[in-house]
């Protein structure tokens, strides 16, 4: 049955429109399914999670080296040696094309910073520890693609796509079978994670076990208190504000007018110990109820969120869900 085989594209852009090209050109003649950054909206908050995601559907990376490292992602690697060691971790088949010198680049299409250029230096080396191959020109970049690729496809055969309606009855229905079993698999080990916490836990303090919290507050001068709180008292008093996501700052805060009701003063400042509500985040995180948030904020945005797990929704709703 014939397939097609997606292969995602890796490169820097506008010093490589022409070999790109070219690359692509051979992949179309292969039957191949090219995906490219072509795809990718401009400047998008959440592009890294979509070339993530194009990523896991493809069958084989190809990587375009030549003079430059490229734009750079958040954590200070460019996004193409991130596409690429994402590629890796993810065990999809790689083959990579490097410039075969690239102090024949004109200048105009190399790095010219210091810093940018010690960084391709160690991506290109990084690189050439993986199958590679060496181009000097569009046209033996596309020939080379071609004639590797299919000896790629042949030594690594991948799942590739078929169309619908000339995917044999047989195996359509042994894919599904494989699909609903997966499902059940997933639903049970969700079922579990909504009821069952981590090993080791039942040795932690927790429920009606007592918590001493200090903090500091500002009343006709400043002054240090602290009040007994249960886990139970205190999960009630922040888990519905982590039933999306919150941050840190926000958990504080409400932990900060709780504690302000407890003083017949109603101090207008005050401060909860930071050494205590760290711990009081290990503890939850350690009892399995929260988790960090993987939501997708602003680049610029440091902060750091935190989510419900299934087990930690599941305690607050046997700790705030009202009942008849």
């Amino acid at each position: 049955m014939d397939k097609k085989y997606q292969v995602f594209v890796s490169s820097t852009f506008s010093d490589l429109i022409d070999e790109r090209q070219e690359v692509m050109q051979a992949l179309l003649e292969l039957d191949c399914i090219p995906v490219g950054m072509e795809l990718f909206p401009a400047a998008d908050d959440d592009q890294w999670t979509l070339i993530k995601g194009l990523i896991d559907d493809c069958d084989y990376y190809v990587l375009i080296q030549a003079g430059r490292y490229g734009s750079i992602g958040p954590d200070g690697r460019s996004y193409t040696q991130m596409e690429y060691e994402y590629a890796l971790e993810k065990d999809i088949p790689i083959i990579s094309f490097l410039h075969t010198d690239i102090s024949k680049i004109e200048a105009g299409k190399s790095e010219h910073v210091a810093e940018s250029i010690e960084k391709l230096r160690a991506f290109r080396e990084l690189v050439t520890k993986k199958m590679c191959r060496f181009w000097a020109s569009p046209a033996e970049l596309g020939s080379q693609v071609s004639r590797s690729l299919v000896k790629l496809i042949k030594s690594k055969p991948q799942t590739g796509w078929i169309r619908a309606d000339v995917a044999s009855s047989d195996e359509a229905n042994s894919e599904i079978a494989r699909l609903r079993k997966e499902i059940d698999e997933l639903k049970a080990q969700l079922d579990k994670a909504r009821t069952t916490a981590p090993e080791g836990a039942s040795g932690l303090q927790q429920g009606d076990d007592k918590f001493e919290l200090h903090f500091s507050y500002y009343h006709n001068g400043e002054h240090e208190a602290s009040v007994e709180i249960t886990w139970n008292q205190c999960f009630y008093l922040l888990a519905p504000l982590m039933l999306d996501e919150s941050s840190e700052s926000k958990l504080q805060r409400e932990l900060q007018e709780y504690l302000k009701l407890q003083l017949d003063s109603r101090p207008r400042v005050l401060s909860v110990n930071s050494v205590d509500f760290q711990t009081m985040k290990v503890q939850f995180v350690a009892l399995g109820l929260i988790t960090k948030s993987e939501k997708k904020r602003s680049i610029k945005d440091s902060g750091t969120y935190w989510s419900l797990t299934p087990f930690g929704e599941t305690k607050m709703m046997q700790l705030r869900a009202l009942r008849k």
